[in-house]
């Protein structure tokens, strides 16, 4: 009688193979997620609204650069909306006294 490594017998045997595909599933679920993950944190992080499909077609057509590039362009287009930064002059005073005792 031979016996085989893949030959499943009972509920013993077929405890490893439902873990691996319940492996597999979380492995597919994580992949297929990313995008709808790296929109929520950029909409956390910056206030930038981007649609995961976008992200994926970006992803697809240039990899990873590509959604590196789009997200570099969102950050600066959004910057240049709200304009220079105003520095509070609180700040500015609390900044002069500093150097003056250094």
């Amino acid at each position: 009688m031979s016996t085989s490594i893949f030959e499943i017998r009972g509920l013993v045997g077929l405890l490893p193979l439902a873990f691996a595909l319940l492996l597999l599933l979380i492995l597919i679920v994580s992949f297929r997620s990313r995008a709808t993950v790296f929109c929520q944190y950029l909409k956390a992080m910056t206030g930038i609204e981007l649609k995961p499909n976008e992200v994926r077609r970006v992803y697809r057509i240039e990899g990873k650069d590509g959604v590196r590039t789009l997200f570099l362009d969102l950050i600066i287009r959004e910057d240049l909306k709200t304009g220079p930064l105003q520095i509070p002059s609180e700040s500015r005073k609390g900044e002069k006294q500093e150097k003056g005792k250094a």
